[in-house]
């Protein structure tokens, strides 16, 4: 079972008139996605949805009940136990699992881990399916993933694809568990991205790819603000 508490949303104002559109970005991990997706969502107006914590929620409760996440039948068995809310804030979300807002566990090295791995698990997948096309049925919603705009979302009005190159987002991610206190070698860092690349492109449900009417951006040499810069204007021609 998954609460959603969604605010109203204003929608964008450009050109002068709101719209309800969904926009879909996926990509590999490292590329970018969450911060670009939360400007994207600024500029917009819109909700920020981040798919990747819904899973990540899951994983934390698998590690939490002492469960393998590698063991479809006991992570299946575990979901029917579960509740979970996305609590949408100005420009926040909190999540939590059972009552316990875990939103500042989601993102450890362990909890990144084991999503990685329960993602791949189609009785996950197919519980969440479902949650997020509820976040996401209002529309104005920027939504970010790996499946988004292929399974999650695939008649989103506008869809991105974000990749860079290896080292580039080795580098990404180790900053981001640096700064949040998980740091440790970056060849560690570099070998989970590769780990985690290789599951995610090659699980039989929902794999990383791109949506065919995807925009693809390399954001190997930009900075947020020009990545949000460049998918305005596409955004723009669709309002």
């Amino acid at each position: 079972m998954t609460v959603i508490i969604r605010p109203d949303i204003v929608g964008s104002e450009a050109k002068g008139e709101s719209t309800e559109m969904i926009v879909a970005i996926d990509g590999p991990a490292g590329v970018g996605k969450s911060t670009v997706a939360k400007l994207l969502a600024s500029r917009l107006r819109y909700l920020y949805l981040d798919t990747g914590a819904l899973y990540r929620a899951v994983a934390w409760a698998v590690l939490q009940n002492g469960r393998d996440p590698g063991d479809a039948d006991a992570v299946a068995a575990l979901l029917p136990t579960l509740t979970l809310q996305m609590r949408f804030m100005q420009e926040t979300v909190r999540v939590s699992v059972n009552e316990k807002d875990v939103t500042g566990e989601l993102r450890t090295p362990e909890v990144s881990a084991a999503a990685s791995v329960v993602s791949a698990i189609p009785a996950v997948r197919a519980w969440l399916l479902p949650v997020q096309r509820q976040i996401g049925e209002k529309g104005s919603v920027v939504a970010e993933g790996r499946d988004i705009g292929t399974k999650v979302f695939p008649s989103a009005s506008v869809k991105f694809f974000l990749d860079a190159d290896a080292a580039v987002r080795a580098q990404r991610r180790h900053r981001e568990l640096v700064a949040a206190g998980h740091g440790g070698a970056i060849e560690q860092t570099s070998a989970d991205l590769a780990g985690r690349d290789s599951r995610d492109r090659s699980r039989a449900v929902a794999p990383l790819v791109p949506a065919e009417d995807a925009h693809h951006i390399d954001t190997s040499a930009l900075s947020a603000e020009e990545v949000v810069d460049r998918m305005m204007a596409v955004v723009a021609a669709k309002l």
